[in-house]
């Protein structure tokens, strides 16, 4: 952990020698940049059905996410904002994780109103940008920690954040002192965790990274982490394919005050082609085992891995190995209600990390487009062929969501 602060140090030191070198002119009024903000209004209506082999009933929810707030423009590099959200439900036949209706499948989307966002951004130069507050996080690619924006109470942290670049170094620093979960004010975790990203981009063919993942997470001992590990990134194109790659490896170990010992490793690898209107992806996910116990994401946003049917919301002692297929369209359809149409199709094949054994299979659909500029609409469906430890389930979403 030492080694953590003292790369936290020369960031710190690294964003001081910047702002002293490229001091931005001040804007003409802190008032005026209060004011002349802009607004933030959201609305999220969704239907959710899920029918789980393991109940005999089946789950219905019709949720409602309400976001209002407000978003200032900058002032001397300095800007603020603050956001209220509320989600409330208009069907109950489903578990939130705290009505006490466990005779449903879980839709994790309890009611609460809540103080989502306040946060103060300084941007001294086009270099360094710090946030303090609470704010939204997404990390790399929101594997490891993520604001999970899928369900309705989002992921927000209690958080001061710093990123600095010089050439082709860039690297971000954050101190989580809170995360506050998707399953409201109940859940959230206090906490004392350090996060480190670091990277070198060589060309567009080449984008290295080294992280560290300190996680201390009071309310949850058992899920305090250090993960560090190395990714590799790139894309170029050959003819008419635009390719891409990605390959990441990891190693994790009890961290804080985690009552157990153990270490246990990550890998993931990742080839994807597209070309016109098309984009083809093959992606392999290994989250490792012991043997007692599987490599844990507790701040990482998991509905966009290994399935939409989230049947591995905690990986299993043995492990989790994903190789999935995914095809992804964008016809040119352009209607008075309808544009930008993005069509996907995904299959997951599941295994146990350590030792044989099949953990299942799963089909992913999905269909979005633009009502109106503002306003989106989306239908998503999963899947899962379950095995005897993970229950099989079917989900539908049906969504609008209005962003002003």
């Amino acid at each position: 952990m030492k080694s953590v602060i003292c790369i936290a140090g020369l960031l710190s030191a690294l964003a001081a020698g910047t702002a002293a070198a490229q001091t931005p002119s001040p804007d003409t009024s802190l008032i005026g940049a209060v004011v002349s903000g802009k607004p933030i209004l959201e609305a999220r209506l969704r239907y959710e059905g899920v029918d789980q082999a393991n109940f005999t009933r089946s789950a219905e929810a019709l949720t409602l996410r309400s976001r209002i707030g407000w978003e200032t423009k900058a002032w001397s590099g300095l800007s603020g904002l603050i956001e209220i959200e509320n989600v409330s439900h208009a069907d109950g036949r489903f578990n939130d994780t705290v009505n006490r209706k466990t005779l449903y499948p879980g839709v994790n989307d309890p009611d609460v109103t809540e103080l989502n966002r306040l946060q103060l951004a300084w941007a001294p130069s086009r270099d360094v940008q710090m946030v303090v507050g609470r704010q939204r996080l997404t990390l790399d690619d929101q594997r490891f920690i993520s604001y999970s924006n899928w369900r309705q109470d989002e992921q927000t942290f209690d958080a001061a954040w710093l990123d600095a670049r010089h050439g082709a170094f860039s690297a971000t620093y954050v101190y989580i002192a809170k995360a506050n979960r998707t399953l409201a004010q109940s859940a959230d975790y206090t906490s004392a965790s350090h996060v480190l990203n670091a990277y070198y981009t060589a060309s567009p063919a080449l984008k290295l990274e080294g992280f560290v993942y300190a996680l201390d997470l009071k309310q949850a001992p058992a899920a305090s982490t250090q993960t560090l590990g190395l990714k590799a990134t790139g894309q170029f194109k050959a003819g008419v394919f635009k390719l891409a790659y990605a390959a990441a490896w990891a190693n994790q170990t009890d961290y804080a005050s985690n009552p157990a010992h153990y270490r246990v490793p990550y890998a993931m690898g990742e080839l994807a082609a597209s070309w016109s209107l098309y984009t083809a992806k093959l992606n392999y996910e290994s989250l490792g085992s012991d043997g007692r116990r599987g490599f844990a994401t507790p701040l990482a946003s998991l509905h966009g891995f290994q399935g939409w049917a989230d049947a591995f919301t905690t990986t299993p002692a043995r492990g989790v190995d994903d190789l999935n297929l995914s095809l992804t369209a964008n016809p040119p359809v352009k209607l008075p209600y309808l544009s930008q149409v993005q069509l996907m199709a995904r299959h997951h094949d599941f295994t146990y990390a350590q030792g044989s054994g099949s953990l299942g299979t799963e089909w992913n659909f999905g269909a979005q487009g633009a009502v109106t500029p503002h306003l989106t609409a989306l239908i998503d469906y999963a899947d899962y062929h379950g095995v005897a430890a993970v229950p099989g389930r079917r989900k539908l979403w049906l969504q609008l969501e209005y962003r002003y």
